[in-house]
């Protein structure tokens, strides 16, 4: 592709960094999911009753938790001074057990390296510290794909990758176990958004800095595009909007410490995130 990309990386991180930072000026009016991922977090992290002093909130596209340390993949005017510091999510430039708490909302979608990701996670982490995360995958924009995928196939005989690929929310607590967090769990927010074209979805995705960042993809054609809406409009329902998935991952777990209980038999990472926070307490 010559795009200087990694071989086998899913993700451009030079275009990723270049979607943050021109998602900035109009991220404010398509801040609603981020908010609610926010806004989760936070009433989660509540249900622990205990104070964090060292917080890193990992990228996303505003601050999340009032005077955290923010690793951003580019920093707007707004960040606040002296705490602020430009890091891949994968690549975190912080000594061992640094943090008491680390907190994402939204940061871990695109990030080439997950596992990696949350392997750092759990570095900086203080013994018996905490991470909370949320971050979109699963089904999320099956509608999309799905209008993509058949409108191209049908005018080029072929279809290309134009959305990223996502976790699984049943993959998502093994992950964490795998990266060495202990007592992972994770839970789904599936909701439903409601357009009246498709452009107005993708108007939302470009606000939101989620526009595709794959490394191996290829210009969408005006007339796929076209296709494609039409697809989507024929999808509506009697009031003329269709509905698109969208599901958030809530994760959460522990650095391992002394005192913590042992951790539950395979399989019970289903368990309510909420319930297993308030076993925390």
């Amino acid at each position: 592709m010559g795009n200087g990309v990694s071989p086998g990386l899913p993700f451009d991180p030079a275009l990723r960094r270049r979607r943050h930072l021109q998602a900035m000026a109009r991220f404010g009016a398509a801040a609603f999911l981020h908010d609610r991922m926010a806004e989760d977090i936070r009433e989660r992290v509540a249900l622990v009753a205990r104070d964090f002093v060292d917080v890193l909130d990992l990228g996303g596209p505003r601050p999340l938790w009032p005077g955290a340390v923010r690793a951003v993949l580019a920093a707007s005017a707004a960040e606040p001074p002296g705490k602020t510091v430009i890091a891949d999510e994968d690549r975190l430039p912080f000594a061992d057990a640094s943090f008491d708490l680390v907190v994402s909302a939204g940061a871990l979608t695109t990030v080439n390296d997950l596992p990696g990701a949350l392997a750092g996670i759990r570095r900086v982490l203080r013994p018996d510290g905490l991470f909370v995360g949320a971050f979109i995958g699963g089904l999320s924009l099956v509608e999309l794909r799905a209008c993509l995928l058949e409108a191209e196939a049908a005018i080029t005989g072929g279809a290309g990758s134009h959305t990223a690929p996502m976790v699984e929310a049943q993959a998502a607590a093994g992950l964490l176990a795998r990266a060495g967090l202990v007592m992972p769990v994770a839970d789904v927010d599936r909701i439903t958004l409601r357009y009246g074209s498709l452009f107005g979805l993708l108007d939302d995705l470009r606000a939101m800095g989620a526009r595709s960042v794959l490394a191996q993809r290829r210009p969408l054609r005006r007339d796929v595009l076209m296709a494609a809406a039409q697809r989507f409009a024929a999808m509506a329902d009697a009031d003329g909007k269709t509905g698109v998935t969208v599901e958030i991952l809530h994760v959460a777990g522990w650095a391992p410490g002394p005192g913590q209980p042992l951790p539950k038999a395979r399989g019970s990472a289903t368990t309510s995130l909420a319930d297993a926070l308030k076993s925390r307490v």
